[in-house]
């Protein structure tokens, strides 16, 4: 956390008018919330604090502000904990999405925003598929896709919305990246792509755990012309017209 390193200096020497001085990591006072960088004399008197406090894998003062391990690095010397840098801590794998929940709306043919059984709500973005664009640009097929999907996926629909490992938590725009299943109905990824309103999309030619099925749905949808494959030629991302 860096928004107290400015005033470590004015700190160090105008100690008799500002108050008392910075806080060791034994003082029991050291144990009230929210430090900030300006509470310590140096940077190792910050990190023994920090890592008293459970640090790295806890930071609640927000001393780490650069997830480095090393707390107020902007701080003058002696650094780091008994003499020396803290060690990185080791990164961890990000947590796939998992959770029950009910669908709030439907954003177009391929996102979706569900509430959580705990109440929380989140847009997601359907792993393995794509549809036509409604916004930037009316593609052909995108309101017939927004129609299909409202329909699979009426408010309040229980679902369970699940993660792939192959893939990331968040796509670029912040959305969860998932598979959407409703309770007593069918996956909304792959019902998109049978209905011929989406077709398959592998991000970065890293197949995703249903790349196989999601194909086979696709290719019956194309030989019975339905959907996008019938009413665009299969161009999904073909301007609509006038």
């Amino acid at each position: 956390m860096r928004r107290g390193a400015g005033l470590a200096g004015v700190l160090c020497v105008g100690v008799g008018v500002l108050g008392p001085g910075p806080v060791a990591a034994g003082d029991p006072r050291a144990r009230a919330a929210d430090r900030d960088c300006s509470d310590f004399s140096s940077q190792r008197a910050a990190q023994d604090y920090y890592l008293d406090r459970g640090g790295p894998g806890s930071d609640p003062d927000r001393l780490d502000g650069d997830g480095d391990g090393r707390a107020c690095d902007s701080l003058p010397c002696p650094c780091g904990a008994g003499g020396g840098p803290s060690p990185r801590p080791k990164p961890t794998p990000p947590r796939r999405p998992d959770f029950p929940g009910s669908i709030v709306r439907v954003t177009d043919g391929d996102t979706v925003v569900v509430r959580s059984s705990s109440g929380g709500r989140f847009k997601v973005r359907l792993i393995g598929i794509d549809t036509p664009e409604v916004f930037g640009g009316l593609e052909c097929g995108a309101r017939q896709a927004s129609r299909s999907m409202k329909r699979l996926a009426p408010p309040g629909r229980r679902v369970r919305v699940t993660g792939d490992p192959s893939q990331d938590r968040r796509d670029s725009f912040g959305r969860l990246l998932a598979y959407v299943q409703t309770r007593g109905g069918p996956q909304l990824n792959v019902a998109q792509v049978r209905r011929g309103w989406a077709k398959v999309f592998v991000f970065e030619e890293t197949p995703f755990r249903q790349t196989a099925s999601f194909r086979g749905a696709a290719g019956v949808a194309k030989r019975q012309g339905r959907g996008v494959w019938g009413q665009c030629g299969g161009d999904f991302h073909r301007r609509a017209g006038p």
